[in-house]
């Protein structure tokens, strides 16, 4: 995994790939809902890059949909019926065969922009896995070292598609499987209050969608739960090296995954609906 040596190097890369003309082929999605505070930056970090850029929204009752159009996006409307299914919809929307699939809260940097027209030209179809790496309020690039997630999110269409499930949306590959070095940023939450409500929002999602567990081994994860994830994300993610935020972020993902399982545990006990 590479640390922040890299990240320093993209910082100071310069922002000329706008004048390099789109990556071939090449159409870019995005599922959204109320996504007018991060949207813009998003859609910023992506002119230039390609012809297609698709926008598939779930009912937003901010400037999303106008936002999205004024930066030359197709906007099309769409009730959310879970991640992959609206994922697969926005994929059938994109006319070239390589997808490049993003969040509004995701900002693709010049480094990987400039490494994405570098690799299509000429690339057998495949699947690309692109690391993506939070940021914390008030920051403006990832803390040191790094190590968030590592998934496909550049693939050919003849190679890859998002799995029709509501809640784990990841991309299914039938190719060879590659990666790119540089990352995209993550502007998860703006706020630490946005963040506790987004987690408990998620969790519930997570235990509606999940089918009934045994009791018995959900009273397992209760007790272990949040000390193993909250290590995890300190540990193994390395949010360690993000000072306070990082313990911060660590502490509210654990306590977010225990309430899942609290969520769980209560849907166990409520007999199912028969009706």
């Amino acid at each position: 995994m590479l640390g922040h040596p890299l990240q320093a190097q993209e910082s100071r890369v310069p922002d000329t790939s706008r004048d390099l003309g789109p990556a071939p082929g090449l159409s870019i999605f995005l599922i959204v809902r109320n996504e007018a505070a991060r949207l813009p930056r998003t859609l910023a970090a992506l002119r230039g890059l390609a012809d297609d850029v698709v926008v598939v929204d779930s009912g937003s009752t901010d400037a999303t949909r106008g936002i999205a159009a004024a930066a030359g996006a197709r906007v099309i409307e769409r009730a959310f019926d879970g991640y992959g299914p609206q994922k697969r919809f926005a994929e059938d929307q994109c006319t070239g065969p390589w997808l490049l699939n993003l969040d509004a809260d995701e900002v693709i940097t010049p480094a990987l922009a400039a490494e994405i027209r570098a690799t299509l030209p000429g690339a057998a179809p495949g699947a690309y896995r692109v690391r993506i790496l939070n940021v914390y309020p008030g920051d403006a690039a990832p803390r040191p070292l790094a190590n968030d997630y590592d998934v496909v999110r550049l693939y050919h269409r003849g190679a890859g598609r998002y799995r029709d499930h509501p809640l784990f949306d990841r991309v299914e590959t039938s190719g060879p499987v590659r990666r790119l070095r540089a990352p995209i940023h993550h502007f998860a939450f703006l706020t630490w209050h946005a963040l506790v409500e987004k987690e408990n929002r998620y969790s519930s999602y997570n235990a509606a969608t999940t089918r009934r567990r045994s009791r018995a081994g959900l009273l397992l994860r209760f007790w272990v739960e949040f000390p193993l994830v909250t290590l995890k994300v300190l540990i193994v993610r390395r949010h360690i090296f993000g000072g306070w935020k990082g313990v911060a972020f660590a502490v509210t993902v654990g306590f977010a995954r225990w309430l899942r399982i609290v969520k769980l545990l209560e849907a166990a006990a409520t007999p199912p609906d028969i009706t």
